[in-house]
């Protein structure tokens, strides 16, 4: 199986679901990786705050944020090479890359959040 990892800007906390309004993108984000970690397919989340390590011992990610800086932000890392940057990947690009079936990705399950406390 590919390894991927999601490096995102800073956040208040892990997920960025927190506060009273909710980006939809970072609960689309959480969904898929919640769904993906049920089926044992693990992918890894670093958020800027509380991982800055990741970002400078990942030489693709450091060198990413050194020429374009934090904009650039959040970048997709599959098998060691950066293949989105400025924005969250797609369900269908996921799916692609971890050859798993898109139907697994379904962002309908997490309706109940409402925002309010970190995760």
């Amino acid at each position: 199986m590919k390894k991927m990892a999601i490096y995102e800007p800073a956040m208040c906390c892990s997920t960025g679901l927190c506060g009273v309004g909710v980006n939809p993108d970072l609960l689309r984000i959480s969904t898929i990786l919640n769904a993906l970690n049920k089926q044992g397919v693990v992918v890894d989340r670093y958020n800027l705050t509380s991982a800055p390590m990741k970002f400078v011992t990942n030489l693709a990610i450091n060198d990413l944020i050194n020429k374009e800086g934090v904009a650039a932000l959040p970048a997709t890392v599959v098998d060691g090479e950066i293949v989105i940057k400025g924005r969250y990947p797609t369900n269908e690009e996921i799916a692609k890359w971890l050859n798993v079936s898109v139907d697994l990705l379904d962002s309908s399950e997490d309706r109940g959040h409402k925002g309010g406390n970190c995760q």
